[in-house]
């Protein structure tokens, strides 16, 4: 393996007999280089010109300063390089303090010179070695986390996106509930699905129910399951999600649209872990790991008294909250990048697009209030619109942000807030193809207050 040293040498280049002396010991594989200054030292260091051994007169420095006060110089820049102090004279306490200022090892010069640059070389060898092995692992434990989120699906480099997947490692193999909070379009379920696979539980069965598309009666047979004769129509034993889940994981979605009777339901299951088939009267136990996720103010939900504080403190045993994509640093354009990609992929007819620098500028300015999933369905929608190539803003035409209430009619704030009600209700009315529970889903509310608005506006 071939050495590179760099040696600082004093103004009397009394350090020329050490630089014949490392160049005969380390031989052909040994590249010895002189600087007269610790300024150019340090230029060299800062340039990335990398050295595996600095060598420097830890009393006469560079005639300007000292060794130690190089010394503290280098450490500031460098923590690993090693370093070696060299003295015409010194013992065990000069070693020290020389060691203690940031020196990797100390040598005398004088007699039997080679022998001690030798061993100091077979030192350094061992030592280099060891800092190669801790660059491997560092490359192998980045290629690890990237594959988590490959793994994971969650894209994205933030510091945020960090968080989020450095608690679902902490978190997965703990045996409790998980509550994920987040706008919608976060992807709180893809962090769900992420908890599953990483608690090793790919082989066992994982569970979804969205608990704002049903009734309180509909959803207690959805999840409980019901006996046969239990009411018209029930032909048939029915399992509900919790037995289906057994043994693996039941991710319970907009669990804050839930009525309080049903909650007092849901609590005796994460609490107790048994529950009773519509219509039955034994008990049967379930194993199921429950994940709730909620795009609802749970806390202020508790304060009004719609949410129950047991339940919160039950199924909070982790919070994980999925941030939005506008308060994700650097990620509008990763997300952006990848569903062209994808998008090309599942449709190869529609030729090889690329986003133009004008329309990642427009999408970081824009706040997505229907964070991924809207940025996913504007990408895929400008590219199969899209005639050319690249996709530009008009080809994106994205909508004017809904963070500005410029253009809502009314003269006073009560008249734009009714007049924005109105057109939120509506529009996200028609986004869910007329279906009312999806969306109340989508805002947030419970679908008993999606009804009480929509007739109010309608």
């Amino acid at each position: 393996m071939s050495r590179s040293i760099l040696i600082l040498d004093t103004p009397g280049k009394a350090l020329q007999p050490l630089v014949d002396t490392f160049e005969a010991a380390g031989g052909d594989s040994t590249k010895v280089k002189v600087v007269r200054s610790a300024r150019a030292l340090m230029k060299r260091l800062r340039t990335g010109v990398g050295c595996d051994l600095v060598v420097i007169d830890y009393f006469l420095g560079d005639g300007k300063s000292n060794g130690e006060a190089i010394l503290e110089q280098i450490r500031k820049h460098d923590q690993i390089t090693p370093v070696a102090a060299v003295a015409d004279q010194g013992d065990v306490s000069t070693a020290s303090q020389a060691i203690a200022s940031g020196a990797t090892d100390f040598l005398v010069r004088g007699g039997n010179l080679q022998e001690r640059v030798a061993t100091l070389l077979g030192k350094i060898r061992n030592l280099l070695s060891l800092i190669e092995q801790n660059r491997i692992l560092g490359e192998q434990n980045m290629l690890l986390r990237e594959a988590d989120k490959e793994r994971y699906r969650i894209i994205g480099e933030s510091p945020q996106v960090l968080e989020v997947i450095r608690r679902i490692d902490r978190v997965a193999r703990i045996p409790r509930p998980v509550l994920i909070t987040g706008e919608r379009g976060t992807g709180k379920e893809l962090v769900a699905r992420a908890i599953h696979a990483a608690a090793g539980q790919n082989g066992r069965p994982y569970v979804a129910v969205n608990c704002a598309a049903f009734t309180d009666s509909l959803l207690e047979s959805e999840l409980f399951g019901h006996e046969k004769g239990a009411f018209t129509g029930a032909d048939n034993v029915a399992h509900g999600k919790f037995e289906q889940a057994d043994g693996g994981t039941l991710f319970l979605d907009e669990i804050g649209n839930m009525s309080l009777p049903f909650q007092q339901k849901i609590l005796r299951v994460v609490e107790y872990g048994v529950f009773t088939r519509v219509g039955g009267r034994s008990e049967i136990s379930s194993s199921a790991r429950i994940i709730a996720a909620t795009n609802s103010a749970l806390k202020r939900k508790m304060e009004t008294g719609l949410f129950l504080r047991d339940l919160y403190d039950r199924l909070a045993f982790e919070v994980i909250h999925v941030p939005a994509l506008r308060n994700r640093e650097g990620d509008v354009e990763i997300l952006a990048r990848h569903f062209l990609a994808e998008f090309m992929r599942e449709i190869p007819a529609l030729g090889g697009k690329r986003l133009a620098q004008s329309a990642i500028r427009a999408l970081r300015n824009y706040s997505f209030p229907g964070n991924i999933r809207e940025l996913k369905n504007i990408i895929e929608r400008a590219a199969y619109r899209d005639t050319t190539n690249e996709l530009t803003p008009e080809d994106i035409g994205l909508l004017s942000d809904p963070g500005s209430l410029t253009g809502i009619p009314g003269e006073t704030f009560e008249e734009k807030v009714e007049n924005f009600r109105s057109a939120l209700i509506s529009d996200t009315l028609k986004e869910a193809g007329g279906n009312q529970a999806e969306a109340a889903r989508r805002l947030g509310l419970s679908y008993h207050q999606f009804r009480y608005y929509h007739k109010k506006y309608r």
